[in-house]
Protein backbone atom coordinates (compact mmCIF):
# COMPACT_ATOMS: atom_id res chain seq x y z
CA UNK A 1 0.00 0.00 0.00
CA UNK A 2 1.54 3.47 -0.89
CA UNK A 3 1.36 6.18 1.94
CA UNK A 4 -1.18 8.15 -1.17
CA UNK A 5 -3.66 6.01 -0.93
CA UNK A 6 -3.45 5.99 3.54
CA UNK A 7 -5.56 8.81 5.36
CA UNK A 8 -3.34 11.78 6.83
CA UNK A 9 -3.06 10.04 10.08
CA UNK A 10 -2.10 6.31 8.67
CA UNK A 11 0.42 8.36 6.40
CA UNK A 12 2.18 10.29 9.18
CA UNK A 13 2.15 6.62 11.62
CA UNK A 14 3.41 4.74 8.16
CA UNK A 15 6.43 7.32 7.59
CA UNK A 16 7.26 7.11 11.31
CA UNK A 17 7.27 3.53 10.64
CA UNK A 18 5.48 2.50 13.22
CA UNK A 19 2.91 -0.15 12.17
CA UNK A 20 -1.16 0.70 12.47
CA UNK A 21 -2.85 -2.75 12.99
CA UNK A 22 -6.53 -3.08 12.22
CA UNK A 23 -8.24 -4.65 15.17
CA UNK A 24 -10.25 -7.76 14.48
CA UNK A 25 -14.17 -7.90 14.59
CA UNK A 26 -13.53 -10.28 17.53
CA UNK A 27 -11.57 -7.78 19.31
CA UNK A 28 -14.30 -5.18 18.71
CA UNK A 29 -16.92 -7.63 19.93
CA UNK A 30 -14.42 -8.44 23.48
CA UNK A 31 -18.40 -7.80 25.48
CA UNK A 32 -17.75 -4.30 26.93
CA UNK A 33 -19.03 -1.10 25.63
CA UNK A 34 -16.59 0.68 25.41
CA UNK A 35 -15.68 2.55 21.80
CA UNK A 36 -12.87 0.50 19.97
CA UNK A 37 -10.79 2.20 17.33
CA UNK A 38 -10.62 1.09 14.26
CA UNK A 39 -6.55 0.98 13.48
CA UNK A 40 -4.01 1.53 16.49
CA UNK A 41 -0.59 2.43 16.81
CA UNK A 42 1.79 2.28 19.64
CA UNK A 43 5.52 2.65 19.59
CA UNK A 44 7.70 -0.42 20.32
CA UNK A 45 8.89 1.77 23.55
CA UNK A 46 5.93 1.64 24.83
CA UNK A 47 5.75 -1.28 27.55
CA UNK A 48 1.82 -1.21 28.16
CA UNK A 49 -0.02 1.42 26.57
CA UNK A 50 -3.25 -0.54 28.11
CA UNK A 51 -3.70 2.92 30.40
CA UNK A 52 -3.96 5.55 27.97
CA UNK A 53 -6.14 3.27 25.48
CA UNK A 54 -8.72 2.42 27.91
CA UNK A 55 -8.92 6.50 28.90
CA UNK A 56 -9.04 7.30 25.69
CA UNK A 57 -11.84 4.71 24.78
CA UNK A 58 -13.56 6.30 28.06
CA UNK A 59 -13.64 9.55 26.54
CA UNK A 60 -14.70 8.43 23.10
CA UNK A 61 -17.58 6.64 24.43
CA UNK A 62 -18.43 9.00 26.52
CA UNK A 63 -19.19 11.10 22.58
CA UNK A 64 -20.73 8.41 21.48
CA UNK A 65 -23.14 8.20 23.95
CA UNK A 66 -23.45 10.92 25.96
CA UNK A 67 -22.80 8.78 29.41
CA UNK A 68 -21.33 11.32 31.71
CA UNK A 69 -20.30 8.62 33.90
CA UNK A 70 -17.32 7.71 30.95
CA UNK A 71 -16.05 11.54 31.12
CA UNK A 72 -15.48 11.01 34.64
CA UNK A 73 -13.70 7.88 34.32
CA UNK A 74 -11.59 9.44 31.74
CA UNK A 75 -10.88 12.83 32.51
CA UNK A 76 -8.38 13.71 36.00
CA UNK A 77 -10.30 15.85 38.32
CA UNK A 78 -7.64 18.43 37.16
CA UNK A 79 -8.03 18.05 33.28
CA UNK A 80 -6.83 20.90 31.17
CA UNK A 81 -8.49 21.74 27.68
CA UNK A 82 -5.77 23.49 26.11
CA UNK A 83 -7.64 24.50 23.39
CA UNK A 84 -10.77 25.77 25.28
CA UNK A 85 -13.31 27.43 22.47
CA UNK A 86 -14.53 30.83 23.95
CA UNK A 87 -17.77 30.62 26.22
CA UNK A 88 -16.44 26.90 27.23
CA UNK A 89 -15.72 26.11 31.11
CA UNK A 90 -12.33 24.91 31.90
CA UNK A 91 -12.23 21.01 33.49
CA UNK A 92 -14.80 18.40 33.46
CA UNK A 93 -18.13 20.44 32.71
CA UNK A 94 -16.35 22.20 29.83
CA UNK A 95 -17.18 18.49 28.14
CA UNK A 96 -20.55 17.94 29.61
CA UNK A 97 -21.34 21.15 28.24
CA UNK A 98 -20.49 20.71 25.04
CA UNK A 99 -22.14 17.27 24.43
CA UNK A 100 -25.41 18.12 25.72
CA UNK A 101 -25.60 21.62 23.49
CA UNK A 102 -24.38 19.27 20.87
CA UNK A 103 -26.60 16.37 21.33
CA UNK A 104 -29.50 18.76 21.95
CA UNK A 105 -28.98 19.78 17.73
CA UNK A 106 -28.18 16.16 17.26
CA UNK A 107 -29.93 13.60 19.60
CA UNK A 108 -28.80 10.50 17.40
CA UNK A 109 -24.74 11.39 17.69
CA UNK A 110 -22.34 9.06 17.38
CA UNK A 111 -18.49 8.96 17.60
CA UNK A 112 -16.11 6.41 16.16
CA UNK A 113 -12.09 5.85 16.63
CA UNK A 114 -10.76 5.61 13.24
CA UNK A 115 -7.32 5.63 14.41
CA UNK A 116 -5.52 5.70 17.47
CA UNK A 117 -2.12 6.87 17.91
CA UNK A 118 -0.14 6.02 21.51
CA UNK A 119 3.63 7.11 22.21
CA UNK A 120 4.56 7.73 25.79
CA UNK A 121 2.49 9.56 27.71
CA UNK A 122 0.41 10.86 24.52
CA UNK A 123 -2.59 9.38 22.76
CA UNK A 124 -3.54 11.19 19.64
CA UNK A 125 -7.37 9.91 18.44
CA UNK A 126 -8.70 10.68 14.93
CA UNK A 127 -12.39 10.86 15.83
CA UNK A 128 -15.50 11.09 13.38
CA UNK A 129 -19.07 12.14 14.36
CA UNK A 130 -22.28 10.93 12.28
CA UNK A 131 -26.08 12.09 12.86
CA UNK A 132 -28.75 13.71 11.77
CA UNK A 133 -29.45 17.47 12.71
CA UNK A 134 -32.92 17.48 14.19
CA UNK A 135 -32.64 19.56 17.21
CA UNK A 136 -31.79 22.86 17.94
CA UNK A 137 -28.74 24.74 17.72
CA UNK A 138 -28.89 28.49 18.34
CA UNK A 139 -31.53 29.94 16.47
CA UNK A 140 -31.30 26.63 13.76
CA UNK A 141 -34.04 23.90 13.49
CA UNK A 142 -32.61 21.09 11.99
CA UNK A 143 -34.26 19.32 9.27
CA UNK A 144 -32.92 16.20 9.44
CA UNK A 145 -29.48 16.82 7.87
CA UNK A 146 -27.03 14.30 7.70
CA UNK A 147 -23.78 15.18 10.31
CA UNK A 148 -20.28 13.56 9.10
CA UNK A 149 -17.45 15.58 10.90
CA UNK A 150 -14.03 14.53 12.05
CA UNK A 151 -11.61 15.83 15.05
CA UNK A 152 -8.62 15.12 15.94
CA UNK A 153 -7.84 14.76 19.84
CA UNK A 154 -3.99 14.48 21.97
CA UNK A 155 -4.10 13.46 25.47
CA UNK A 156 -1.34 13.48 27.78
CA UNK A 157 -2.02 10.72 30.24
CA UNK A 158 -0.86 10.25 33.43
CA UNK A 159 -2.10 7.65 36.18
CA UNK A 160 -4.80 6.11 33.43
CA UNK A 161 -6.92 9.70 33.43
CA UNK A 162 -6.01 12.56 30.41
CA UNK A 163 -5.30 15.21 32.09
CA UNK A 164 -4.62 17.29 29.57
CA UNK A 165 -6.40 17.66 26.07
CA UNK A 166 -5.54 20.08 22.39
CA UNK A 167 -8.36 19.11 19.89
CA UNK A 168 -9.08 20.22 16.59
CA UNK A 169 -12.55 19.98 15.00
CA UNK A 170 -13.97 20.39 11.37
CA UNK A 171 -16.28 23.01 12.93
CA UNK A 172 -17.27 24.94 9.11
CA UNK A 173 -17.79 21.72 7.77
CA UNK A 174 -19.72 20.94 10.89
CA UNK A 175 -22.07 24.05 10.21
CA UNK A 176 -22.23 24.30 6.49
CA UNK A 177 -23.74 20.19 6.56
CA UNK A 178 -26.35 22.47 9.32
CA UNK A 179 -26.77 24.45 6.45
CA UNK A 180 -25.98 27.47 9.34
CA UNK A 181 -23.11 28.55 7.60
CA UNK A 182 -21.74 28.56 3.72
Amino acid sequence: MNNASLTPVRAFVAALGIALLPLSQSAAAAGDELVHPQHLAQGAEQPSAAPALLAARRYATFWHTGDERYATLALAPDFIDRTLPPGREQGLRGPLQASSGFRAAVPDLSAEMEDVVIAGDRVAVHLRFRGHFTGQFGDSKGQGQQIDFQAFDLYRVANGKIVENWHLEDNLGLLRQMGVSK
